[in-house]
Formats: structure tokens, sequence, C-alpha cells
């Protein structure tokens, strides 16, 4: 999707560019080509196509709200607290010029 919003920005850049740069163009011509025919229309384009994710996500959200039990993490999935794990006991591994 932001592949057709950048070429089509791209593209609305050069009309833009060649109405500044024409003999009969004017600067503010150019930046109206690239507001009218650029930004609002891919800006509308972007708010439509992201509705669906919007909608999974507030849907996600309320399901989270009615049941918050069901996304905790396990008490038996290893480290599922977030706490640091301890250090362990003996390292396994000598520095250099160390003798084990």
């Amino acid at each position: 999707m932001y592949l057709i919003v950048i070429a089509w920005f791209y593209v609305t850049l050069l009309m833009a560019l060649a109405e500044a740069f024409s003999s009969q163009g004017t600067v503010m011509g150019a930046i109206v080509t690239f507001l009218v025919y650029g930004v609002l229309p891919m800006s509308l384009v972007i708010y439509l196509m992201g509705t669906p994710l919007r909608r999974k996500e507030i849907r996600r959200q309320s399901q989270e709200a009615l049941n918050p039990s069901a996304n905790a993490p396990s008490q038996r999935e290893p480290n599922a607290s977030g706490h640091a794990t301890g250090l362990p006991e003996k390292a396994t591994i000598t520095s250099v010029g160390e003798k084990a």
C-alpha cells in the first residue's frame, strides 16, 4: 500500500515542479497542484485503507478489557514474570590468564 502512496507523491511532486518551472506557471499553482492532486487524495486513501487495522485494534482492546487474564503470561512458562534471571553459580569459561 505504501508503495502506491510513495509513487503517487512522486508523480504529484513532478507535476508541481513542472508547474513551478513552467514559463506560464507559478509557485502558488505548484503548491495548490501538490496539495489538491497529492496530499488530499492520498491522506484520504491512507485513512480508508487503515480502517480495518483500527477496527481490529479496537476489538482487541475491548477483548482485553473484558477478559484480562486470557492474555496474561502463564506461570508455567520460564521467565514469564519479566524479572531478571539469577547469576550462574560458577562461570564455565575462565578469563584469559586465569587458571581453572
